[in-house]
């Protein structure tokens, strides 16, 4: 072969990483694409800068760590083909659950803690149930759990907010690492968030049951007949995902040292944003877990840069919705690009 077409082939293989990458990690170039515009807009509006500080990355972070571990569960399941539009309100309602146990009944944080997570097992077995084994389309499904758990939630707590959690769960959402040391500077949530993802990732990315996973959205007959069960792999994420609200609704009690009815609003809607964002395919078998994380990211900086900038937050409802039609329209072209 000559080195021509050696040379050749390189910048092939060059340019396929390349592309691979950018769309992979296309969250982390928005994120400092959004960094510098909002950094000097904020400049520009208030004659300083107040965006490209530690206290409001740290903010961003924060806030970040709550909806990327809800998101987490979605991107799973949107990996496998389906989609679930109950975990912000199962949020709400595992969260509701522990607080009533832990203030008005004065149970221990750890049994109340089990209870919560039970409670989110069986919301998600619910789902998984329905959609897996019974046939109901997920949209379908979820739909109805996202009403009975906002309903549940609502009767529980009379839709009024619990303050004041207990102590011994506060340093989960407002605990820092080092603190000590180099002062309040990183959030273990934050340190939680990364742990969930490198975990996730390296489950999705090496492993039999991440490769199962990526087959079952890729294409569930073909995975049926390779041997693969589907309905159980169906069922499992959707547990996951129960499973994983519950935790982002534990953190974010937690970081607010309150519980209301509307706690977790919304997430399931960012999660999908922040999940198609990190690159994760709505049709199913595409993307990595990781740029979920970075996705959401994107999504809290974008929105905390509007506020920097003084946007009405009505105005901000519109334009998240405006970014879920673009992210799932860029998701569409993509996928059209790669058939």
């Amino acid at each position: 072969m000559s080195k021509q077409a050696v040379s050749l082939s390189d910048r092939k293989s060059y340019s396929a990483t390349l592309s691979q990458v950018s769309k992979d990690y296309m969250s982390v170039i928005g994120i400092i694409l959004l960094a510098i515009i909002f950094s000097i807009g904020s400049y520009v509006k208030n004659g300083q800068q107040y965006f490209m500080t530690v206290s409001n990355w740290k903010n961003i972070l924060l806030q970040s760590s709550t909806v990327a571990v809800v998101a987490l569960g979605q991107s799973i399941i949107l990996l496998t083909g389906n989609f679930d539009l109950s975990l912000g309100r199962v949020v709400a309602l595992t969260s509701s659950v522990g607080a009533i146990l832990m203030k008005n009944v004065g149970m221990a944080p750890g049994l109340a803690i089990l209870i919560m997570f039970a409670i989110g097992i069986l919301m998600g077995s619910f789902n998984g149930f329905m959609t897996a084994y019974v046939g109901i389309p997920a949209f379908i499904a979820t739909l109805g759990t996202q009403y009975i758990s906002y309903g549940v939630a609502k009767l529980l707590t009379q839709a009024t907010p619990i303050p004041n959690m207990p102590e011994s769960i506060g340093w989960l959402g407002r605990g820092y690492a080092l603190e000590s040391t180099i002062g309040k500077i990183i959030p273990i949530c934050v340190i939680i968030m990364l742990a969930v993802y490198i975990i996730a990732q390296f489950v999705t990315s090496k492993t039999k049951i991440g490769r199962n996973i990526y087959a079952v959205g890729g294409s569930s007959e073909a995975a049926f007949f390779s041997g693969i069960n589907v309905k159980r792999y169906y069922f499992g994420t959707f547990v996951l995902a129960g499973i994983l609200a519950t935790f982002g609704g534990l953190i974010l009690m937690s970081r607010l040292n309150s519980v209301a009815v509307t706690n977790g609003q919304n997430y399931e809607f960012d999660a999908v944003i922040g999940s198609i964002v990190g690159g994760i395919s709505l049709a199913g078998g595409k993307g990595r877990v990781i740029g979920t994380m970075f996705g959401c990211i994107f999504l809290i900086t974008l929105f905390n840069g509007f506020s920097q900038l003084g946007v009405d937050p009505f105005v901000q409802d519109v334009l998240k919705g405006v970014a879920l039609v673009i992210a799932i329209t860029l998701d569409v072209l993509r996928n059209k690009k790669r058939d």
